[in-house]
């Protein structure tokens, strides 16, 4: 279906920008499997995701209505907001590397591409709701975040930001052009609610991996790191692998949309950071050793350098999300990992028997 077809749908539908990407696509099932209608903008170019459309229309059919389209081109996506009642904005380009490689084609994905957006749900004249994915690297590095280096991790040396994390009122330092392209997103999402009372929410995450995610060196970095182990291949790792990150499985970061939607009339305009916080607050090494012990394999794995703008440790407070919708993160970390290899060597890898069947993981 085309943008064009938008007026045979029977009821206002939610848009899912970037839905076929990974998140966006666990999303849309989410709102499928209860009878919504919902539309599926995406352009295709990450490799994987029309897998993700084609799972999506194979299980819910009609209901689905993909418009292949870009978000850098207004004309070819205005009438895709037209009647709708929901927006969760998705589509980005999503790799620090990509952004340093091409910072205008990352600026038109993400700024341009944002704004794009906004515009075309102003125009439609609903005020349908704008939930936009931001990014952690708003913050920039964290330099000034005193560290302690210790075998296998980086902490802070701050007491308190050990114990929560980092929260929203970090002041914003758009690091890179990619934090810089989605940071400018970031702002115009919540400036949308303060200038046209458009209702918008802004989540900005952490690591999220799950099923459904066709992870690559630059972004996906858990799914990455799986793909790679089960196929028996080497694993590089930018800096020493200390870096710490509070990864949060997919299903839970769709019960953080989905409550961001449901209490958007009392939290609009408002930023939450999204992540797995302290208690799923993980080194890349930790997630490595935990890899081995799931395939039963060492990892072959080599060490190149820092990437620009990387940070040391970020792990997400997300008290304000906690406290505000009586949000949690559910899944633990080393069940999630589990999860995933499971769903990798069935659609993957055919069903292989390459997993270490002695590590189950319960909890």
């Amino acid at each position: 279906m085309s943008a064009s077809g938008s007026a045979s749908r029977k009821a206002a539908p939610i848009v899912v920008t970037g839905g076929s990407g990974f998140i966006g696509t666990n999303l849309a099932e989410s709102f499928l499997a209860e009878g919504e209608e919902v539309v599926i903008l995406d352009n295709l170019s990450r490799p994987g995701v029309e897998q993700n459309l084609a799972w999506l229309r194979k299980r819910h059919g009609d209901r689905v209505h993909p418009v292949l389209a870009d978000v850098r081109d207004p004309g070819a996506i205005e009438t895709a907001f037209v009647d709708a009642k929901a927006v969760f904005h998705f589509a980005a380009q999503t790799a620090v590397t990509t952004s340093l490689a091409d910072p205008i084609a990352d600026f038109e994905a993400n700024a341009r591409g944002t704004i794009n957006v906004l515009e075309a749900v102003r125009r439609a004249g609903r005020k349908a709701p704008v939930i936009f994915a931001s990014t952690n690297k708003v913050y920039g590095a964290l330099e000034d975040v005193r560290m302690l280096e210790l075998d296998d991790r980086y902490i802070p040396a701050s007491e308190d930001v050990r114990e929560h994390g980092i929260g929203e009122a970090r002041p914003l330092d758009f690091c890179t052009p990619y934090g810089c392209s989605k940071g400018v997103a970031d702002q115009y999402v919540l400036d949308y609610a303060k200038s046209f009372g458009i209702p918008t929410a802004v989540l900005r995450m952490s690591c999220i991996y799950g099923p459904r995610q066709f992870g690559t060196e630059d972004q996906g970095w858990v799914a990455h790191f799986l793909i790679r182990a089960l196929a028996g291949e080497p694993v590089s790792i930018y800096g020493n692998g200390k870096q710490v990150r509070d990864v949060l499985h997919v299903d839970d970061a769709v019960a953080a949309y989905r409550a961001v939607l449901a209490a958007i009339d009392r939290v609009s305009g408002q930023v939450f950071n999204l992540g797995g916080g302290t208690g799923n607050a993980v080194s890349i090494l930790s997630v490595l050793h935990e890899i081995e012990k799931l395939t039963g394999r060492p990892l072959e794995t080599s060490f190149s350098e820092w990437r620009a703008g990387d940070q040391y440790f970020f792990v997400a407070d997300t008290r304000k999300l906690e406290n505000r919708l009586g949000w949690q993160a559910r899944v633990r970390w080393r069940a999630g990992l589990r999860h995933l290899a499971e769903w990798l060597v069935e659609h993957r890898f055919g069903g292989a028997p390459i997993l270490d069947e002695r590590r189950r993981v319960t909890a």
